[in-house]
């Protein structure tokens, strides 16, 4: 495979989350700096985009067959074994980012219906969590992308 395969969408949020949190954080800095007082939202968002960032690059670095595998066993096994092997793997990966999306949305949802109110600043908190099954769903396309690429042999782990 020429270059690395795309994940536009989530690259583009990761790196938004990642210019907001530093606008964010040198503001409070100065403002403190001057004032000796600081702003209220910093913590709670930083903490939210720190989550969507970190999300956004998983997905990021699904996509580009960067997280941390053993590759040990899938190199050594005959070609015959190594794809069922790569199907395996894909079910796991699946079977947990699923679940995630599932419990992720169903939270986020309860907590629409409910009207939950962030501590801090007293926003929905639906907001903040709406991005969990959202991103984890793109996680999940990543991985049905890079597992085709897998099984075609487009991407390989010899390299």
């Amino acid at each position: 495979m020429k270059g690395f395969p795309d994940a536009r969408p989530e690259r583009w949020i990761g790196a938004l989350a990642l210019i907001v949190i530093s606008l964010i954080s040198l503001g409070n800095v100065v403002t403190r700096y001057i004032t000796g007082g600081s702003f209220s939202f910093t913590e709670e968002f930083s903490v939210f985009l720190l989550v969507v960032l970190t999300f956004a690059g998983a997905s990021v670095a699904l996509r580009r067959n960067r997280h941390i595998r053993i590759g040990f066993l899938e190199r050594a096994l005959p070609l015959r074994f190594r794809q069922p092997l790569i199907v395996f793997q894909a079910l796991c990966g699946i079977t947990v980012l699923g679940l995630i999306t599932w419990y992720g949305g169903k939270l986020a949802w309860q907590e629409y219906q409910w009207q939950s109110l962030s501590p801090g600043l007293g926003l929905p908190q639906w907001w903040y969590l709406v991005w969990l099954p959202v991103l984890t769903l793109a996680m999940l396309w990543r991985l049905l992308q890079q597992t085709r690429d897998r099984l075609t042999g487009e991407l390989s782990d010899d390299a």
